[in-house]
C-alpha cells in the first residue's frame, strides 16, 4: 500500500503578526527592549547556570560531559580564526565551508567553556571569532548545498553568538545584520521556493535546517515575524520537515514512523537531532513544539531510538515526487526502513531525553536507552573530520541533563506568550497523554542519570555489522487506507 505525502499551506505571509513574552518564572527575565528572552537559543540562563553549580559541585553526568568538552581541540582558548568572504558549499565550487564549521563550534564550544567554568579567556576568544567573521563573511555559494550551508551554519552561528551576546567587546548588531543578510534569506527562499523544485524532491532534513536557521536567527535578532513563521512551518508546511510529513504514520504501539528511516540511518538521526533543536530552541521562547500533536516527535524520536538500537520497526511505504517545476519529473518509494549499523551515534539524545523524561514525566525507554549509550556526548570535532560531525552543537550530557521538574518545582510546560493567533504554538500543551515505552520509564533523577539509565536499559553491546530491519505489521496511515 503506497501512502501518499500530505499537502499543506504553504508559509504564512512575511508580516505575520508579533508576538510578546508573558512574565513567567519558565523563562529569564527578558531586556525591555526585546522580544525575546536572552540568552534563550539552546541554553537558558538557568540551564548555564545549572551547568556551572554541578560541574563545580563534581556531580556526575555533568563533570564527564565537561571533561569531553575541555577536550575537544575546539575549545581552547588558543583558537585562531579563519574568516572568509565568501563560503563555498557543494559540486563545481571551491569549497572552504569545513573552515567556517570548524570556527563556528570553536566559538561555540568556548563561549559554554566560559559559562561553566568562569574564565573570561574563553569568552574572549569566542568573540573575536565571530567578530572576525561578521567583518569579513558577505555571501554563500555553491551547488543546492549551500541551503545546506546557510541553514545548518546560520543556527550554529546563531547559538554561539547567543552565549556572549552581552560580551562588551562583541559586535552585536554586526553580527546581526550578517545573520539577516546572509543565512536568514538562503533559508527562506528554501521554505518558499525549495530551489526551484516540487515540493517534495529534498528529504526532510533540507527543511529542517531551514527552519532552524529561520528561528534563530529570528529570536537572535527579536524578529517575531521570522520566528511566526518558522512556527507555522513545523506545523503546516508542505515540505517534508513539517512535523506531520517528517512523521507520517503513527502506529497502534505509539511508535510513529520517521520517513527518512526509509532513506538511511545517518540522514535520520541528523533529522531527528535537528527537530529536537528547533523545538528546543522554540520551547526557551514559551512555543511547546514538543508537545505538538499528542507529542508527535516524540514518538518518532522513540522509532528513530528503537530502529538504530537494533530493533524491528513497521514502515508504510512512501511516494515522493522529484524534480524541477517545469522541467525533468520522477517518482520514488520508500517502501521499508532501511538497515542500521547499531556503533553509529550523533550527539542528539540527551536534549530529547531530558525533556520528555524530567520536564514532562513520560515514558520513553528507548530515547534513555539510546541516550545513555551516546554518553557521554562530545561535540564537533568528536565525530569525525567530515561535515556529517559538525552538524549538532553537541554536548547534551553537560548541557541538558537535568532534575525532575516535580523535584525542583520547574514548569513542566514553557512560558505562554499573549497576542498569538489561536494556532500559532504560543499556548501551553500538556503532551501529557504520550506513552511510549515499552516497559517502565528508565530515567533516574539526580547526579546518578547516565548510570541508571544504562542499569535500567540492560544495554549490551550489539555484534558488529548491518542489522537488515524489515517491514512488518503493515498498518493504515492516519485517516487513510
Amino acid at each position: 500500500m503506497t501512502s501518499q505525502i500530505s499537502r499543506r499551506s504553504m508559509l504564512k505571509a512575511a508580516g505575520a503578526a508579533g508576538v510578546a513574552v508573558t512574565a513567567a518564572t519558565a523563562l529569564p527575565a527578558t531586556a525591555a527592549d526585546s522580544a525575546f528572552a536572552h540568552p534563550g537559543l539552546l541554553h537558558t540562563q538557568a540551564d548555564l547556570a545549572r551547568m556551572a553549580a554541578k560541574v563545580k559541585a563534581g556531580a556526575a553526568p555533568y563533570t564527564a560531559g565537561f571533561a569531553k568538552l575541555t577536550a575537544n581541540r575546539h575549545a581552547q582558548s588558543g583558537w585562531t580564526p579563519n574568516p572568509q568572504a565568501t563560503v563555498y558549499r557543494g559540486a563545481g565550487s571551491p569549497q572552504n565551508y569545513a573552515t567556517l564549521y570548524n570556527d563556528i563550534h570553536a566559538a561555540y564550544q568556548n563561549g559554554l567553556r566560559h559559562h561553566v567554568s568562569g574564565d573570561s579567556a574563553y569568552a574572549d576568544t569566542a568573540v573575536a571569532i565571530l567578530n572576525a567573521w561578521s567583518a569579513k563573511l558577505t555571501s554563500l555559494e555553491g551547488s543546492a548545498d549551500r541551503f545546506l550551508a546557510a541553514g545548518l551554519y546560520g543556527y550554529q552561528f546563531a547559538n554561539a553568538a547567543e552565549l556572549v551576546r552581552d560580551h562588551p567587546d562583541f559586535d552585536l548588531s554586526r553580527f546581526q545584520e550578517m545573520l539577516t543578510k546572509v543565512f536568514a534569506p538562503l533559508s527562506d527562499d528554501f521554505l518558499v521556493r525549495h530551489n526551484g523544485a516540487v515540493i517534495t524532491n529534498y528529504w526532510t532534513n533540507w527543511d529542517l535546517c531551514a527552519m532552524a536557521c529561520v528561528l534563530a536567527t529570528g529570536i537572535f535578532c527579536d524578529d517575531a515575524s521570522q520566528v511566526a513563521r518558522a512556527v507555522d512551518y513545523f506545523k503546516h508546511g508542505e515540505g517534508l520537515g513539517s512535523v506531520k510529513n517528517a512523521i507520517p504514520v503513527v502506529y497502534d504501539d505509539g511508535l510513529a514512523e520517521w520517513l527518512e528511516a526509509g532513506r538511511d540511518q545517518g540522514h535520520a538521526l541528523l533529522g531527528v537531532g535537528l527537530m529536537g533543536t528547533f523545538c528546543e530552541m522554540a520551547w526557551n521562547q514559551g512555543y511547546d513544539l514538543y508537545g505538538y500533536d499528542d507529542s508527535r516527535f516524540l514518538k518518532g524520536a522513540q522509532y528513530v531510538a528503537k530502529w538504530g538500537l537494533g530493533g524491528e520497526v513497521s514502515y508504510t511505504a512512501n511516494t515522493r515526487a522529484k524534480g524541477a517545476i517545469g522541467g525533468w519529473s520522477g517518482r520514488e518509494t520508500a517502501s521499508a526502513a532501511a538497515g542500521v549499523d547499531p556503533a553509529m551515534t550523533r550527539p542528539i539524545w540527551a536534549m530529547i531525553a531530558n525533556h520528555y523524561t524530567k520536564r514532562r514525566g513520560l515514558s520513553a525507554s528507548y530515547i534513555t536507552r539510546i541516550a545513555a549509550r551516546s554518553a557521554p556526548e562530545g561535540g564537533g570535532g568528536d565525530y569525525g573530520p567530515n561535515s556529517g560531525g559538525y552538524d549538532q552543537l553537541g554536548f547534551g550530557t553537560l548541557a541538558f541533563t537535568r532534575d525532575r521538574a516535580s523535584a525542583t518545582g520547574a514548569s513542566p510546560v514553557p512560558a505562554t506568550r499573549a497576542s498569538a493567533s489561536p494556532d500559532s504554538g504560543a499556548r501551553r500543551q500538556t503532551g501529557g497523554t504520550a506513552s511510549t515505552a515499552a516497559g517502565p520509564d528508565l530515567a533516574t533523577t539526580g547526579s546518578n542519570d547516565i548510570a541508571g539509565w544504562s542499569a535500567a536499559a540492560g544495554i549490551t553491546a550489539v555484534a558488529g555489522g548491518l542489522l537488515l530491519l524489515r517491514r512488518r505489521d503493515r498498518v493504515r496511515r492516519e485517516g487513510a487506507e
